[in-house]
């Protein structure tokens, strides 16, 4: 099972055991809702906090009780309230129902969560994209650091990056690749046969690969350090320019 799958399936047994929840409470058959409320919701709220930040303080406002709050009532009334034994005193509020109100929040909660289930992908896409650009941020700073010493070992370095990164967008973009270990020009030409990079950027990818195969393949000449900080610039373009 995936990364993907497994949240997906956790998150949806974390929706179940919420819905049985939610009914046995309805139904008046819970027989320990204060603890099995509590284990819930501590789950939950981080798998909200995880996957839907932009949610995240909602669902907690159904939980906790607004420290701002200047009345108990319809409205105001949290499940914090009914697991603290508090309900309103007022005779306006004579009729007021606390397991309904609590039920009302409880649901709130379920819907939120029962949506999150949709942006799993996107989200965890957002975080593996958000990952690898560190990691090649990381990896190029690092290139810049070795050119100090060697620049044939960094221009090695960053043409890896280079490669990588065409490869993730050749996958992004649905564009085969005949070779099994493409190089950089295996992958510049189907991205450009496939409209996914103009004529300008192939011909710079190109000469960013002259670059690269200078560093990689020994040679009579050394790759001078304006050489390979120029294909290190040029990875650094790809990498924030390219998707």
């Amino acid at each position: 099972m995936s990364k993907r799958e497994a949240i997906h399936t956790e998150l949806a047994a974390l929706y179940q055991e919420g819905t049985e929840l939610a009914v046995s409470f309805q139904k008046k058959k819970e027989k320990q809702f204060h603890y099995d409320y509590q284990k819930w919701y501590t789950k939950a709220l981080k798998a909200v906090e995880a996957l839907a930040l932009d949610r995240h303080s909602e669902f907690r406002s159904y939980y906790e009780v607004d420290p701002k709050r200047k009345a108990l009532g319809y409205g105001t009334y949290v499940i914090q309230d009914y697991l603290k034994g508090v309900a309103p005193g007022s005779y306006h509020l004579r009729d007021f129902d606390i397991r309904e109100e609590v039920l009302k929040c409880f649901l709130n909660q379920l819907t939120i969560l029962k949506a999150i289930e949709g942006r799993i992908d996107s989200v965890l896409s957002n975080i593996e994209g958000e990952i690898y650009a560190e990691l090649q941020d990381n990896e190029i700073a690092q290139a810049r650091e070795l050119l100090k010493i060697s620049p044939r070992a960094a221009g090695a370095l960053v043409g890896v990056v280079i490669e990588g990164h065409l490869q993730k967008v050749a996958t992004a973009r649905g564009v085969k690749i005949a070779k099994k270990h493409p190089t950089i020009a295996d992958l510049n030409d189907p991205l450009k046969a496939a409209s996914v990079i103009d004529i300008p950027a192939w011909r710079k990818i190109s000469f960013l690969a002259d670059l690269r195969n200078l560093c990689s393949h020994k040679k009579d000449a050394e790759p001078t350090k304006a050489q390979v900080e120029e294909l290190i610039d040029g990875a650094e373009w790809l990498t924030k320019n390219v998707f």
